[in-house]
């Protein structure tokens, strides 16, 4: 199953990347799966399980970390933002 991934804010300049497309492997049906998945990669993809108080959405819609993924979904993580 792919799936699209999004990072946003302090993740997206950590990584040097926007988003890419994952093929997930077997077992990794969630946002909590793929985050893990993406954290055993090593440097500086470890940080998004460092992250506090990460968020994600799929679907452009948000969602807990224990969400259904399907095959093409978008998943989006995004670290708390402050505005002014």
């Amino acid at each position: 199953m792919t799936v699209k991934v999004l990072y946003f804010a302090s993740l997206r300049e950590a990584f040097g990347v926007a988003e890419e497309a994952l093929v997930l492997p077997p077992g990794v049906t969630t946002p909590a799966g793929l985050r893990d998945h993406i954290v055993a990669r090593g440097e500086p993809w470890a940080q998004l399980g460092r992250t506090k108080n990460l968020r994600c959405a799929v679907n452009q819609a948000m969602a807990g970390f224990d969400a259904a993924l399907g095959p093409g979904d978008e998943v989006a993580f995004f670290p708390p933002v402050t505005g002014g």
